[in-house]
């Protein structure tokens, strides 16, 4: 009979929790403001108002190119306004929007895959 075994975890930063001021938790740091995240970083992101939001405040993901982009959007689902969304597609990046919680869950299982991501998670408390 075949046994089950755990999978290995991704290389790279892990997301780990939320904080009860609404940031998070990532290996052994606490990220309040906002988050910026790749399998080879991750950085404390002062994220502008999301309808402000364009592609200079994404570069730190941008380069290498993940396969899409994760955008957490804080306690509740919002979309990035259009003009982000098409100057990224013209990079031939998606982007994917949803809430902070859901974009943090996915992140884990992305990143279990193997997928090559980023993510930019706002604050779940604005």
């Amino acid at each position: 009979m075949p046994r089950l075994e755990l999978e290995r975890q991704a290389s790279g930063p892990q997301i780990r929790g939320f904080t009860a001021a609404g940031g998070f938790r990532v290996d052994e740091g606490v990220f309040p403001r906002g988050l910026l995240i790749t399998s080879a970083f991750a950085r404390d992101w002062s994220p502008p108002p999301l309808d402000a939001l364009g592609e200079a405040d994404l570069a730190a993901l941008l380069d290498p190119q993940p396969e899409f982009l994760l955008l957490g959007t804080g306690p509740a689902q919002a979309q990035p306004v259009p003009a982000l969304r098409k100057a990224l597609e013209a990079r031939g990046l998606g982007i994917e929007a949803m809430d902070s919680r859901a974009a943090a869950r996915l992140w884990g299982v992305l990143r279990a895959e193997g997928r090559v991501i980023g993510a930019a998670l706002y604050p779940l408390s604005q």
